[in-house]
């Protein structure tokens, strides 16, 4: 009998350590509406509850996740065409030419002097998106290559969203750009890797009697007779973790920057990270993923609660040394 939830299929290892976004939120008001970060740690804060529960107007405490920023630039526009209900994907990419060198891209005749030109084009275009790369040597850890990535931007059309990107071409984007206290998010990581496992730790199937089947931690049946196959329902040793996953409305307690970091770095530094040294968030609750591991985060696509901002009474920076 199984007892392991297929809530998650199939269970593979991520192919790439930045987390994948298949949907954007749709905001009206040009902006960001996602950005990455690097998981920290966790602490925990009071804070005056303001919702709707019987601890309405008292001091709580919450757990929260602490969410590190790298230096993000905008180095190109990316354009998305689709002509006779044919979906042709990217039509061009567009690059600030002093980046794209040092990005090692080789098309440097696609540079940003030719927006004009695509500008007369823009009824062919169905989408426009900002093309960012991250830099992780401020964190002292991570790759020491920029990692390139694709930022979706808000608007009511795709002229609105052209002369955002166009603004913000050459130039950091940082938390406090896109974000506010109070504000809801989603978070998608990778989980953390555990490598291989069998079935009652990967599934969490039942020990079997000894006596009967001569096998403790061990698949009892592979399925019926008849189809006379092993269906992929069937609990099966394999790989565990370092998964996809995304949190779903994650609440931000508090968006500081550099010069703050002292007030949410704990004693000794947090577990298997260090001290915080640039911009930073406090997610409510926790997230996937370890230390040092790359997040994405979004603004939420399904939230519906209004963004109050929250009142913070401390924050804790108690040594969490002897919580391992």
């Amino acid at each position: 009998m199984r007892r392991g939830s297929m809530e998650y299929w199939p269970h593979r290892r991520a192919k790439k350590v930045m987390p994948r976004v298949r949907n954007w939120p749709d905001i009206a008001a040009p902006s960001f509406t996602g950005l990455v970060a690097f998981k920290a740690g966790m602490t925990h804060v009071g804070l005056i509850d303001d919702s709707e529960e019987s601890s309405k107007g008292t001091e709580v405490i919450k757990p929260v996740t602490v969410l590190e920023f790298p230096r993000v630039f905008i180095y190109g526009v990316r354009f998305y065409s689709r002509k006779a209900n044919q979906y042709t994907g990217v039509t061009k990419d567009l690059y600030v030419k002093e980046l794209a060198s040092k990005l090692g891209i080789n098309k440097t005749s696609n540079t940003t002097d030719k927006l004009e030109e695509v500008k007369k084009e823009m009824s062919h275009i169905t989408n426009v998106s900002a093309l960012a790369y991250l830099d992780a040597s401020p964190l002292g850890f991570g790759s020491k290559r920029w990692m390139r990535f694709e930022l979706d931007v808000g608007g009511k059309d795709n002229a609105e969203k052209l002369t955002f990107i166009e603004q913000w071409l050459g130039k950091e984007v940082k938390a406090k750009d896109f974000l506010g206290e109070g504000d809801y998010l989603d978070v998608k990581s990778i989980s953390k890797g555990k490598g291989w496992a069998g079935v009652i730790k990967r599934y969490g199937v039942a020990r079997l009697m000894r006596k009967a089947t001569q096998k403790i931690r061990h698949t009892g049946t592979m399925g019926a007779w008849h189809p006379p196959k092993v269906l992929y329902t069937i609990p099966q040793a394999g790989h565990m973790g370092y998964n996809y996953r995304s949190e779903m409305n994650k609440r931000v307690l508090k968006v500081g920057t550099a010069a703050e970091a002292n007030q949410i770095n704990v004693k000794g530094g947090y577990l298997n990270y260090g001290l915080v040294k640039n911009d930073f968030i406090l997610l409510e609750g926790s997230i996937p993923g370890v230390p040092k591991r790359l997040v994405r985060i979004r603004k939420a696509i399904r939230n519906k609660t209004v963004a109050k901002k929250p009142q913070l009474t401390y924050i804790s920076t108690a040594s969490k040394q002897g919580a391992a």
